[in-house]
């Protein structure tokens, strides 16, 4: 056996298979690149799914954590530590924002954030207690805890798993007239990916989410957006929010907030829907640790220089002006995206998202489908011009245009 297949075997052997990774184990990476158990690299054109926007080993990320992990790294929320009060005022400032309530992985902060939608709608806004509804929408993914698949409309994530929580209704995505209709007495917010990426990177029509931010202000309804996968300069913005101009209520955050380097989430939002909770009625042992809040918080100050949104930009209207021509071509049947993301519907004349990505894992690239026919293209937003390039190049090739 080779050492790639020695390690897959020795993995299969005793963990849970929840996960269908393509067939490559990964020993180190930097920057855009990763190197497998066999020295051979990859890249990266993935990015942990936005984890990873601030590329591998990040020198400023990891001399962050090295520094703190000679302080503290967990003293749990019993006891105040000196990073917390940092971190919270510049995140909220960064979002335009009065109170962060930090956790860890980004399905708990939707958990959070649907706490403090229901909490806020009966303390606030008088919903009889038990009849707190929240609208979501089809396609969506916001995690894999038993109440997030209770509004999943995916059956792969959704089936086996009930009963299931109620409480929810899910409307089209892009579909304004279907969201209004759905909104009553009892609707306390509406949550939503301003871009939908496990759905394949899709944009809504052109003033959907002002549309969205009018509806609920007018019909005192919180809007939540998930920005956990288009949040923090994936997009050429700090938020996929700001290309209409449009600023939510709360804000959910995760992924790139942990630079890659540990796992780190928050809800933010106003002082208003923050303020509800009080002590012991949410928490999180590790949420706000020492260790997060310092890598947080040189990743908030990579992104108050705008660099990283300026690259994405860029990059992302080249990738775009590379990936467009190949729509309709015969090869791709779609693409799209916003800033350095794209998501490519693979005609099925050129094989499944499963079997593009693995030939592309053959020629040195890494990327992974999505339902089937659609791969997504999210590599670290430090990636190079002339690596992008190669590995569009790739792309071309296994895809034989």
């Amino acid at each position: 056996m080779t050492s790639t297949e020695r390690g897959i075997a020795a993995a299969e052997a005793h963990s849970a298979h929840n996960y269908h990774p393509l067939p490559v184990v990964v020993a180190t990476a930097e920057g855009a690149w990763m190197t497998d158990v066999a020295g051979r690299r990859y890249l990266d054109l993935l990015a942990g799914y936005s984890a990873l926007n601030f590329g591998h080993g990040n020198r400023r990320l990891l001399d962050a954590a090295r520094a703190q992990l000679e302080r503290v790294t967990l003293t749990s929320r019993a006891f105040h530590h000196d990073r917390f009060a940092d971190f919270c005022t510049r995140l909220a400032e960064l979002c335009g924002m009065e109170l962060v309530l930090p956790m860890n992985t980004g399905a708990e902060a939707v958990e959070t954030a649907v706490k403090t939608a229901r909490k806020w709608g009966y303390r606030v806004k008088g919903v009889p207690d038990g009849r707190a509804k929240i609208i979501v929408a089809d396609n969506n993914f916001h995690g894999r805890t038993t109440t997030i698949v209770s509004f999943s409309t995916d059956p792969e994530a959704r089936a086996d798993f009930g009963p299931y929580t109620p409480g929810f209704e899910s409307v089209p995505y892009g579909d304004l007239a279907a969201l209004a209709a759905a909104v009553d007495e009892h609707t306390v917010a509406v949550l939503l990916e301003p871009i939908q990426g496990e759905a394949g990177v899709l944009v809504p029509p052109a003033g959907y989410l002002p549309g969205v931010r009018k509806l609920t202000r007018d019909r005192d309804v919180l809007f939540i957006a998930d920005e956990i996968q288009s949040g923090l300069g994936r997009t050429g913005r700090t938020f996929a929010c700001e290309h209409e101009d449009v600023v939510p209520d709360v804000y959910v955050l995760g992924k790139a907030l942990g630079g890659g380097v540990v796992p780190v989430s928050a809800v933010v939002s106003s002082r208003e829907v923050l303020g509800v909770f009080a002590p012991g009625e949410h928490g999180s042992t590790f949420g706000g640790n020492p260790l997060a809040c310092a890598v947080a918080l040189e990743v908030i100050e990579l992104l108050r220089t705008g660099e990283f949104q300026q690259r994405a930009t860029e990059l992302g209207a080249h990738l775009h002006h590379e990936l467009g021509p190949l729509a309709g071509g015969g090869a791709v049947d779609a693409v799209r995206g916003r800033g350095l993301w794209a998501g490519v519907d693979i005609n099925p004349s050129r094989g499944s998202g499963r079997a593009v990505s693995e030939r592309l894992l053959a020629r040195g690239v890494l990327v992974k489908e999505t339902h089937g026919a659609t791969i997504r293209i999210a590599p670290p937003l430090v990636i190079s011009k002339a690596d992008l390039d190669w590995g569009l190049d790739q792309l071309r090739h296994v895809l034989g245009v």
